[in-house]
This record gives C-alpha cells, structure tokens and sequence, in this order.
C-alpha cells in the first residue's frame, strides 16, 4: 500500500470536516443574528410619585392616553407595536413602541396648565451590558412656562444586572429593569426630578422575526381578479370597529373594587386601550352606514358586576353615528342597545376603505342605563374608530399589535388609583431567547453532528493505519 494513503486520506477528511462545520455553524448563526423586531409591548409606570402629585390635591390634575397606548398593573402605562432589529449573535436590541402619555395640572383661572408634560414613542436600546430608554418628550418649564419639544431623548439609563442577550429564539422578555434618570432626562422632565432619581421599573415582551422568509410569488393580475369576490359599490367586504367603552370603567372592573377582569370572545381582539370587533358586513354608500360586526367582551367582577356586550352594530346617517350593542346585565337585558354616539361627518371612502378615526363619543340615556347609572347621559366615553372595506383587496388599518407575550383582560390588573411606589418585592428577570434556532434544531445537535463527522475521521484513519500495517 503506498505510504502517501494516509496523508491524503487525511485531507480528504479534514476536507470533509470543515464542509460539515461550514454548513452547520454558520447556519445557527444567522439565525441568531440581524433579525427583524416586530409586535411587542411595553409597561412602564414613569415614577409613581410623580402621579399621585399630578393626580393629587396639590397639582390636581391629570393625565390621558394617546396613540392606543393603555393603563395596566398597578399604575403602569403599556405602549404597543414594537419595531426594530435584534443581533443574536452579540445581543444588540433595539424595540420603538407607539402610544403616548400627557400629564396635565396646575390649572389656571385662564384654563391653561402650569405642568404640561407628554412622553410618548419609548424606544428602548442595548447594546452589550448597557441599556438606555429613549422618549419624545414635550414639556413647559416650571416658571416660564416655556415650551420644547424634544425627540428620542436619552431619558433613563437601565440595569440589566448581567443579562446575557444573545440567542436565538423568537421572543425577548425584560422584566423589571432598574431605571434611572440621565441628566438629558432631568432637564426635559421640566426640572421635577434631578439625574440619578429612581424610575419606576421597565417591562417589555418583543416578538422577534426569522432572518429571511421565503416567500411564495405574488399572484398575476389576472389570477387576483378571479380570486376577488365581485360585490356592488355598497357592499361592505370586510370591517372593525374598535372601542375601549371607558379607560376608567376598564381601571375600575380590574382595580381594588371590583377586583375583576374582562374576557373576549367570538372574535373580539384585544388593542389594549381598546377593543376590536372584526368581520364587519352591510353597507356603505355616500356616508351612509349600516354594519354588523362579530366578537364579545364580557367584565365580571366583585359587586354584583357582570356585563356582557355583543352583536355591535353601528350605523350613520346624516353625519352622526350610533353604536348598539346587545346588552346582558343585572340592569339591562336586550339586542341592539344605542349606546354611544359619535359624530360621523368624516366618514369618507379613499382606496376601497371608508373610515373614521376615534370619533369623540357620548353616553345615550340607554347606555346610562345599561352601566347602573354609574355614568350619566352625555358622559364622554373613549372615542369611536371604525374602517370598511368595499373592495375585497382593500386592507383595513392595524390594530395595535401587543405581541405574542402580552397579557388578557385578566392579567392586566389595574388600580383606579395608582401606588405610591413599585413593588419592592420586583425581581429583575429576562427570557432573551429561547435556546433553539429558528427551525427548532439546537445549536448542541449541529455541534454533536460535527463531532460525530470528527470521530469518523478518526475511525478511518486508525483503520487505515491498521491496514497499512
């Protein structure tokens, strides 16, 4: 046997090793890195004392909600729709979440306010074993009453207590990291709170997507119009109308009186400052609409609570809306109940979709009485938003998207009345990733496969060695 065997049956198997591993490793590494983020939530209470003062006999004010953002826990703001990328590989995230918080007090004989602050579009940014929480923020200065809008702020520097952020699952869960104020901070926090001051904590849950989909090709012109379904101008093809009913109604099922919870069903969708009923069929024509839509919400709760809502019809006709519901209570019991309306002038057709965007909306006398006489007739409920589609190929407007780890009506504990602090007891936790790829293989069973090839090759060449001997 020539004694040159050996040393090519060496290379060929070193060859056939560094294939292996070329073709296993690098794959489980571009699952883990430069991945889009997309669907999540985040809770953050700001500073708790920083509310009861707002909300307080001195400033006696308050504050309220923009962009769908929502109450939830114990005094914590949750914003939606988490956008931005995660590294795998190094751990880098960045997540943008929607929604709003304006906090208002100090009200002069004028009617304007001395505090006048707005955080909005919190986005958070690690990178190593660093964390920064950025917000839009417009504020008025104490005393001037100056007013500055600033963008994605440096607002609060968090702790992530040797996290380790890197991986390779679909989802990233951060609960309760430390936050402290930044100098940047202090200064557009309108001069309330020095740098270094202790937040309240962070919590967020981001949905993390596949580094490439593949997609199948998008059908011909010819092959959609087939598909389409073929209706009149009229008729409605798809629809939702969204509704929170009240924020505080919502505060008050979950808070320390009610101590209850509301649950979904028949298709209703949580927003989480609102509710949406989907699968709208009617009409629509010139401003004018008659539409059914699906889903249920029912809030139970100490007290004697028990409120059903379902079948919400809506209709609008000469500018003005009103929103029916069939009605299951100890007060009231019946179908399509009037029980807001809203105005409806802007309900206009663009695209295929006629729609209206939170429609400030009021209290009937029969929805008053639907509640037990909780609210009066007129009170302002939370607005009215509702979207058709007349066209099959027409796509109605997102709704918030909370993510795959968000909470129910159940979980989202609310208090009327927010704590003077975080819960001491708060541990700082995380779930970066779950330990397998994207295509359910761990990163162990490449390695084990790569080293079940190094084993074979050592095999071989003893055996060769034997019979060359």
């Amino acid at each position: 046997m020539s004694p040159s065997l050996p040393r090519r049956l060496y290379g060929a198997l070193a060859v056939l090793c560094l294939a292996v591993l070329g073709a296993l490793l690098p794959t489980a590494d571009a699952h883990a890195a430069n991945r889009a983020v997309q669907g999540g939530r985040l809770d953050w209470g700001i500073k708790s004392s920083f509310q009861s003062y707002v909300t307080g006999p001195i400033a006696n004010g308050g504050y309220s909600l923009t962009g769908g953002a929502a109450t939830v826990g114990s005094g914590s703001f949750r914003f939606h729709s988490a956008t931005g990328g995660y590294d795998g590989a190094t751990g880098a995230f960045t997540a943008s979440f929607s929604g709003g918080v304006r906090f208002t007090g100090h009200q002069s004989d004028s009617g304007a306010y001395e505090l006048d602050l707005t955080l909005s579009r919190p986005t958070v940014r690690i990178s190593g074993s660093s964390g920064t929480l950025h917000v839009d923020i417009t504020s008025k200065a104490k005393g001037t009453g100056a007013v500055t809008t600033s963008r994605q702020v440096p607002f609060a520097s968090l702790s992530l207590g040797g996290i380790d952020m890197r991986g390779g699952g679909d989802t990233v869960v951060l609960n309760n990291l430390p936050a402290t104020l930044t100098a940047q901070g202090a200064r557009s926090f309108a001069g309330y709170y020095t740098a270094g001051t202790a937040l309240d904590p962070v919590s967020l849950s981001a949905d993390v997507r596949p580094a490439a989909v593949t997609r199948s090709p998008a059908p011909t012109a010819s092959a959609s119009a087939k598909a389409k379904k073929t209706a009149s101008d009229d008729t409605i093809e798809d629809g939702a109308v969204d509704w929170g009913v009240r924020r505080t109604f919502r505060e008050y099922v979950t808070g320390d009186i009610a101590r209850g919870e509301w649950k979904l069903s028949a298709g209703a969708q949580d927003g989480g400052a609102l509710f949406r009923f989907p699968e709208g069929e009617g009409t629509y024509k010139g401003g004018e609409l008659t539409a059914r839509f699906e889903g249920a919400v029912r809030f139970t709760g100490e007290h004697g609570l028990d409120l059903g809502l379902s079948a919400v019809r809506v209709t609008v006709e000469d500018g003005r809306g009103t929103l029916y519901a069939d009605v299951a209570s100890s007060d009231v019991t019946g179908e399509k109940v009037p029980l807001v309306t809203f105005a409806a002038k802007g309900l206009k057709s663009a695209d295929g979709v006629a729609k209206l965007t939170e429609a400030p909306a009021k209290l009937t006398a029969r929805g008053a009485e639907v509640f037990g006489g909780m609210y009066p007739a007129g009170t302002a409920m939370d607005p009215v938003s509702l979207a058709v589609a007349t066209r099959a190929d027409a796509e109605l407007p997102a709704l918030p998207d909370l993510g795959s780890g968000s909470g129910t009506g159940a979980a989202a504990k609310s208090s009327p009345e927010p704590e003077a602090s975080p819960d001491p007891s708060a541990e700082t936790s995380a779930e970066p990733v779950a330990s397998a790829s994207d295509d359910g293989v761990p990163l162990a069973l490449p390695l084990g496969i790569a080293a079940g090839a190094l084993a074979l090759a050592a095999a071989a060449v003893f055996a060769a060695r034997r019979r060359r001997n």
